[in-house]
């Protein structure tokens, strides 16, 4: 029993710090115009836009962090679903590429890569994991 609850402790440590070392890259990413980082967060959505239906589709929403900087989510819809149930002041929780820009980031690769070149990213709404 002792083995097994240090197990947990262990994994529940682990955890924490990926969470903390993930935020830190995010955060790091933006403070040194860094791109091509794979992130995992999470945010509020402030903002709806448009799908950019330029070549690849892509859904786009603004999410802002707890750190209170501002990321793009531009998630590929060709290759993912939608999330169509999608509103203003939803969390959502995100895996992905970064690439720096002085609004904040855009945060893509949100999917599974179909030529398995590329990690997989995905988003998370409601329980529901979008890839």
């Amino acid at each position: 029993m002792r083995k097994l609850f240090t197990s947990i402790l262990v994994a529940l440590a682990l955890l924490q710090w990926t969470s903390v070392a993930y935020a830190t890259t995010l955060k790091s990413a933006y403070e040194n115009h860094q791109s091509n980082v794979q992130v995992k967060g999470s945010g509020t959505v402030i903002r709806l836009l448009k799908d950019d239906n330029k070549g690849s589709r892509h859904q786009k929403f603004i999410l802002k962090l707890s750190s209170g900087q501002t990321v793009l989510i531009a998630h590929n819809i060709d290759l993912a679903p939608r999330i169509n149930s999608i509103s203003k002041g939803d969390m959502i929780q995100f895996y992905g590429e970064y690439e720096w820009n002085n609004k904040g980031g855009v945060v893509h690769w949100t999917h599974k890569d179909p030529n398995g070149h590329h990690v997989g990213g995905w988003l998370k709404h409601n329980g529901n994991i979008y890839q």
